[in-house]
């Protein structure tokens, strides 16, 4: 299953080896495909650099070893996305152009009503939620 993964995933997993890290080793070790695009890792560099910026380099590994898709999404023409502020549309619509099944982001306040909820073939989930599902 394609996982595309927001920013805050991407901060995260870099910052610490804590769950969210151990929830990407478990997609992993699933044969899952995390995805991610130029906008969500420049979004997590930006705010890793400002806050932890020790941890930009295991941000570089990690992107790395995922591989980054170009950023060509034009959110506001997709209807799925409108629910959204305009800086997160983005985020869904890559995931949504990118053909994955699942965005996975910890950003409740903004997709929190969405949690669950599929748009245009994408489930959104909470870390939480994502590792209740793949668990079994």
């Amino acid at each position: 299953m394609p996982i595309f993964l927001d920013a805050n995933i991407l901060f995260s997993a870099a910052k610490s080896d804590g769950a969210v890290r151990q929830l990407l080793g478990r997609l992993s070790d699933a044969r899952h495909v995390c995805v991610i695009d130029e906008f969500v890792v420049a979004e997590a560099r930006r705010n890793l650099i400002a806050k932890y910026p020790k941890a930009v380099g295991d941000l570089d590994i990690m992107v790395f070893a995922i591989g980054v898709n170009p950023f060509a999404s034009d959110a506001n023409s997709m209807p799925e996305v409108i629910w959204l502020p305009e800086k997160d549309r983005p985020v869904l619509a890559s995931a949504i152009r990118l053909r994955c099944d699942a965005l996975l982001t910890g950003d409740r306040t903004h997709f929190g009503a969405g949690y669950g909820k599929v748009f245009a073939g994408v489930t959104i989930y909470s870390p939480r939620a994502l590792a209740k599902a793949i668990a079994g």
